[in-house]
């Protein structure tokens, strides 16, 4: 789901998530990082039995660090930033961009099963 810049983090994920109620009902848990913590995990409790699990750095970490779960995400917006219609902000839209993603999941995932 696509939304303006000016949407808090956590209020865009209560937007996603009840998109996702009905889609994914097996869905249980939710990895995130600590920008969606507080009042976002009580509400997705509530609202849909999830889990949400916030996925912190260690507190003793200098430097990067690889942590587990975050970097399916950051791979996966790499992996949509090498599409060129996707690299900048082209559209006027917000139907537009979510299509464009979607196209270009298609893509990833045709061009997987056919290798």
């Amino acid at each position: 789901m696509v939304h303006p810049a000016d949407v808090q983090d956590r209020d865009g994920a209560k937007l996603v998530l009840e998109k996702l109620s009905d889609q994914f009902p097996r869905l249980e848990k939710i990895w995130a990082d600590g920008a969606y913590a507080g009042k976002l995990v009580d509400w997705a409790k509530d609202f849909g039995q999830w889990v949400v699990e916030i996925v912190k750095r260690s507190a003793d970490a200098v430097g990067f660090e690889v942590l587990p779960h975050r970097w399916i995400v950051e791979r996966t917006f790499a992996w949509l930033g090498r599409f060129r219609r996707l690299s900048k902000d082209y559209e006027a839209l917000v139907e537009t961009s979510e299509a464009m993603i979607q196209i270009a999941m298609i893509r990833l995932m045709a061009r997987r099963l056919a290798a």
